[in-house]
C-alpha cells in the first residue's frame, strides 16, 4: 500500500483527531484570532512534555525492562484482586509525585506486559488505573495541570492544599479500591510460563531511557519541557532511531487538535456570556459547573475557563478533579490510558464504568468536602 494511502487509512480510524481538527479549522475560519492566541491554545510546553515522556517510555519498553519487571512482579503476587490493588495503589501514589500522565506512561505498559504473561484482564485493569490517577493526582498540588495552576493562584502552601483536598481524595480512592475488589475476578494469578522466560534487558538502552525519563520530569517541573524534549531527540536520533519510529505520533497530533479546538471554543463570546450569567459564588453551582464543563471540554480547559469567575480556587479544584471521571474527555489522562492500552472496545468499557463512577462519586465527594474540608 502506498505511504499516502496508508496514512489516510490510519487517519480514518482517528476519530478524535479528525473531529477536533475539524473543530479547530471551523472556529479559525468563523472566528479568526491573532497568531499568539493560537500559540497559547496549542500549549506547546504540554505537547513537548508528552513527546519527551513518549520517547522515554518507548525506549524503556524497547529495552525489555518493562517485561522483566512484569515477570518479577507477578511471581510474588498470587491473586488477581491482590495484583489489582497493588497496581491501583501504585498508580495513585505515582500520580501524586510524577503527575497523572507520567504515572500512566509507566504503569499501563507494565500492565500490558503482565497481561501477556498471565490471566490478568488487561482492559479492566487499565480502566481502574485511569480512575486511580484521577483520584491520586487530586491530592497533590503537582499531581495534574489543573492543580498546579490552582495551587499557584490560591496562594496556599503545599501541605495546606493537600489537606484541603484530602477528604475528596479519600472518597475517590476508597471507591476505586472497592471497585477493584468487586470487579477483579476472584482467581489466582495463572502464569503463561512460555511468556515469562526469554526477556533479556538491553542494559545500555534501559539506562539511557531511565536517565532520559528522570531528566525529562525534572525539566518539566522547572518549566523547560520544550528544551527537555529537544535535548532528548539528539541522543535517540543517534543511538535509538527505531524507538522514535515506534512513537505514537498521531496521539501527539490528537492532543494538539484538542488543545486548539477546545482552547478556541472556551473563549467564544457566547461561552463567556453564559459564564457571566452563572452565580459561581454558590459552592454547589460552582461544583456542578466545573463537573459539567469538564465533561464537555476536559478538566484542564474547564479550569482555565472558570478561573476568572470562581471566587474559591479550592472549590474549583474539587469540581474539576471530580469532573475527570465520567466521559473519556473529562481528563486527558483517560485518553492517554486508552491510547496506551490499544484494546478493542476500550472506550466503551471505560464509559460503562467511569460514568456511573462519576454519578456515585460526585455527591459523596461534595459532602466530604463541605463537611470535612
Amino acid at each position: 500500500m502506498p505511504p499516502a494511502r496508508s496514512w489516510l487509512k490510519r487517519l480514518a480510524h482517528e476519530r478524535l483527531l479528525v473531529g477536533f481538527g475539524l473543530l479547530a479549522v471551523v472556529l479559525a475560519v468563523a472566528d479568526p484570532h491573532p497568531l499568539p492566541d493560537y500559540q497559547r491554545w496549542l500549549q506547546v510546553p504540554t505537547l513537548a512534555g508528552l513527546l519527551g515522556l513518549m520517547i522515554c517510555i518507548q525506549g524503556i519498553r524497547d529495552s525489555g525492562l518493562v517485561q522483566h519487571a512484569a515477570a518479577a512482579l507477578i511471581e510474588h503476587v498470587h491473586s488477581l484482586r491482590g495484583l489489582g490493588l497493588l497496581l491501583v495503589s501504585t498508580t495513585a501514589l505515582l500520580s501524586m509525585v510524577l503527575t497523572n500522565d507520567v504515572s500512566l506512561f509507566l504503569v499501563v505498559p507494565l500492565t500490558l506486559a503482565i497481561g501477556g504473561m498471565s490471566n490478568l484482564p488487561v482492559m479492566r485493569m487499565v480502566v481502574l488505573e485511569a480512575l486511580a490517577v484521577n483520584a491520586g493526582s487530586t491530592l497533590s498540588p503537582i499531581g495534574n495541570p489543573q492543580n498546579l495552576l490552582l495551587w499557584q493562584v490560591g496562594h496556599r502552601s503545599f501541605l495546606q492544599f493537600a489537606q484541603a483536598m484530602l477528604p475528596v481524595f479519600a472518597v475517590m480512592f476508597v471507591l476505586v479500591a472497592v471497585l477493584t475488589l468487586v470487579w477483579m475476578p476472584k482467581q489466582r494469578v495463572v502464569l503463561h510460563a512460555e511468556e515469562i522466560d526469554g526477556h533479556p534487558v538491553a542494559t545500555a538502552q534501559a539506562a539511557l531511557s531511565i536517565l532520559a525519563l528522570v531528566s525529562m520530569v525534572l525539566m518539566m517541573e522547572h518549566g523547560h519541557a520544550l528544551l527537555g524534549a529537544l535535548l532528548l531527540l539528539a541522543p535517540f536520533m543517534l543511538l535509538e532511531r527505531g524507538t522514535l519510529a515506534r512513537i505514537d505520533w498521531l496521539l501527539l497530533a490528537t492532543f494538539a487538535a484538542i488543545f486548539l479546538g477546545l482552547g478556541h471554543f472556551a473563549e467564544l463570546g457566547a461561552v463567556r456570556h453564559v459564564l457571566d450569567g452563572l452565580d459561581l459564588d454558590r459552592p454547589l453551582t460552582l461544583y456542578l459547573s466545573g463537573i459539567l464543563a469538564s465533561q464537555l471540554i476536559s478538566n484542564v480547559p474547564a479550569t482555565v475557563l472558570l478561573l476568572g469567575h470562581a471566587p474559591d480556587a479550592i472549590a474549583l479544584a474539587v469540581a474539576v478533579n471530580v469532573g475527570g471521571f465520567g466521559v473519556a474527555i473529562g481528563s486527558l489522562a483517560n485518553l492517554i490510558a486508552l491510547r496506551l492500552a490499544k484494546q478493542p472496545h476500550g472506550g466503551r468499557l471505560l464509559h460503562l464504568v467511569s460514568v456511573p463512577f462519576l454519578l456515585v462519586c460526585a455527591p459523596l465527594a461534595y459532602l466530604a468536602w463541605r463537611w470535612l474540608g
